[in-house]
């Protein structure tokens, strides 16, 4: 009984529609009689800025910019400031110690193979077996370090089931299998005593050595991290320089140990490379981080720029050392080679842990990506700081070059 009243109560008088009548639309009058309605203009004016909407229903296809006016805007807005940040725009990162430990036996190998070419054309072919020995000592565990920071073989297998020339990362992988292959067979070489073959396969591994100890500086260099990335006009080279010193350093301490005596030119040459060298790294490191500005901030402060402290005082105390060996005696010699090693591995911890800084930098990561350097300036003027000599022609026709013979060799390959 009591549903059938409030039933009745809900038809009948005592429950009556607010506005209108029951099913039928209710009336609607405009606040003021010439007011229009909030975004809701005629032919649909107020969305022309939609893709949404094309020539047949608007009149957005038919309104065309004036001439340049949309590079002007792109121009403001790439030197235009940002008011806020709101990161991370970036992932750090995940490398762990065991990379830029493979990043310096890596250097220690491929300086020793060039090592052992130069004592092969001066004719101490003794040196020469030494030298490579040691970079094969070197190399030996160095896709050892690889695979403990990929987790598992697999992974560093998978690289090696395509060949990609274009990619720093795949060619490094080859060529760490190739340099170890050739510079083990050197040593066998000289183990079976073929001179000649051995010679002719360490020329070979001096050859894959130039891209072992430089690949991995170019793969820092084609990240998105802002100081890699600002930085790839000279990472290639420092970390060449730093290979042909701990190389140079490496395979002296070995002859010594071997009891080539202390005035034999070869060990007088090392000394030579390795101070060069050393000097070319240090010399291109300062100029960078004059270069980069307030981009090199983590290469200043914090763990990275404790790390590059401790390469340069490394490396200045061996110069050092050098310079009052004729005094101390020839144990400061090897002295001085120690302290290229700890400043060689140093650096690359440095370069690395930098890395990890500068991703994090949410306004050099904003600033690379809007192309821009300092206060203000645009991509034009950065790309004139990054080249001394500005020769586009040039440039153009090597990338042009580069990319030919890059798709050559992937076509070779398939076949």
């Amino acid at each position: 009984m009591e549903a059938e009243a409030l039933v009745s109560a809900l038809d009948g008088d005592g429950m009556r529609a607010a506005l209108g009548t029951r099913g039928e639309p209710g009336p609607w009058q405009r606040a003021s009689p010439d007011a229009d309605v909030a975004l809701a203009g005629p032919a649909f004016r107020d969305a022309q800025w939609s893709f949404l909407y094309s020539a047949g229903d608007t009149q957005y296809a038919a309104v065309q910019p004036e001439p340049g006016a949309i590079a002007a805007a792109n121009q403001r807005m790439r030197t235009a400031p940002v008011p806020e940040l709101h990161g991370p725009f970036i992932k750090e990162p995940v490398w762990t110690w065991e990379v830029p430990v493979y990043f310096w036996i890596g250097g220690i190998a491929s300086g020793a193979g060039f090592v052992a070419l130069a004592c092969d054309i001066v004719g101490d072919h003794r040196s020469a077996a030494v030298a490579r020995k040691v970079a094969l000592g070197a190399v030996a565990p160095a896709p050892l370090f690889l695979i403990a920071d990929l987790g598992r073989p697999g992974r560093f297998l998978n690289m090696l089931r395509v060949f990609k020339p274009r990619s720093p990362m795949n060619m490094g992988a080859w060529c760490l299998v190739g340099f170890s292959g050739t510079s083990a067979a050197a040593v066998g070489a000289d183990v079976a005593r073929r001179p000649r073959v051995a010679r002719s396969l360490g020329a070979l591994t001096a050859a894959l050595g130039g891209y072992l100890g430089s690949y991995t500086g170019v793969l820092l260099a084609c990240t998105a991290v802002p100081v890699w990335a600002r930085s790839r006009l000279v990472l290639g080279p420092v970390f060449i320089a730093t290979a042909s010193a701990t190389g140079a350093a490496a395979t002296r301490l070995a002859l010594v140990a071997q009891g080539l005596p202390a005035g034999h030119p070869t060990r007088r040459a090392l000394g030579a490379i390795e101070t060069t060298s050393i000097l070319t790294e240090l010399s291109l490191s300062a100029l960078n981080d004059r270069r980069l500005g307030p981009a090199a901030e983590p290469m200043r402060r914090g763990t990275s720029g404790a790390m590059f402290r401790a390469a340069k005082l490394a490396v200045l105390l061996g110069l050092s050392t050098r310079l009052i060996a004729r005094r101390v005696g020839p144990r400061a010699h090897d002295a001085a080679s120690l302290l290229y090693l700890f400043g060689g591995l140093s650096f690359r911890f440095a370069w690395v842990y930098a890395g990890k800084a500068s991703a994090l930098d949410q306004e050099s990561v904003v600033s690379l990506a809007r192309a821009r350097v300092g206060d203000g300036a645009c991509v034009r003027s950065e790309s004139k700081a990054r080249r001394p000599l500005p020769m586009p022609g040039v440039q153009r026709a090597w990338g042009e070059a580069v990319r030919r013979v890059s798709l050559g060799v992937e076509r070779v390959v398939r076949r």
